[in-house]
């Protein structure tokens, strides 16, 4: 199972035996993921933003206008980077308060930012976002005009440093809290897709796409 070097930025300290290293269980959490916060210093102040994104390989690919601050800043200056995904799978209750917890996924991959200037890398990662966003989108829409792409900016990040963590399973309570009358167990949650519903400016007769049923 291939892994990822483990760094002073991506060892995991606190209960370690919940990292994460394989590249199988990052890249699969990260293909779940519909959107990202990534986090960067901008003039010695914290600064974040959440934003959809795409993995291809082992780059993360954002894009977003040329007129944005925060795509400018990055293309620019190159500054390093923390992305960072979550998946809250469940609400863990134990008998006691001090023992409560999530089952969780997340992922945080510390990188740089590259600008994407090659046709046909631009091209394919705003494809695979739409297709990851909507799958079957990409086949139906119209494509991007030159116009368009000349006002949209996208960025890769190579993931060469990275690290998971994952919390599964029931609570754990002190030996003698499993004797109360108190009911403990998981929550799960999940995050689900409901009926579209239509654009008020539907035109009449367009049906809904299967790949939205």
């Amino acid at each position: 199972m291939e892994k990822f070097p483990i760094t002073d930025k991506t060892k995991i300290t606190r209960l370690p035996k919940r990292g994460v290293y394989d590249k199988e269980t990052i890249y699969s959490i990260l293909d779940e993921a519909l959107f990202c916060t990534l986090a960067y210093v901008h003039e010695g102040n914290p600064f974040q933003i959440p934003t959809g994104f795409v993995r291809i390989e082992n780059k993360i690919y954002i894009h977003g206008s040329v007129g944005s601050f925060y795509m400018r800043e990055l293309r620019d200056k190159k500054l390093p980077v923390s992305i960072s995904v979550t998946f809250l799978d469940g609400l863990v209750l134990a008998r006691s308060a001090f023992h409560h917890s999530v089952n969780y996924r997340s992922v945080v991959v510390f990188s740089e930012p590259q600008l994407v200037t090659e046709e046909h890398e631009l091209y394919k990662a705003l494809e695979l976002f739409t297709e990851k966003v909507c799958p079957g989108r990409w086949a139906e829409i119209r494509k991007p005009t030159a116009n368009e792409w000349k006002e949209t900016m996208v960025l890769s990040f190579d993931i060469t440093e990275a690290s998971g963590k994952v919390r599964t399973g029931p609570p754990k309570d002190d030996e003698e809290d499993y004797s109360m009358n108190v009911w403990a167990g998981v929550q799960p949650l999940k995050t689900i897709r409901t009926t579209p519903i239509p654009d008020p400016q539907l035109k009449e007769g367009v049906e809904l796409p299967g790949y939205l049923k």
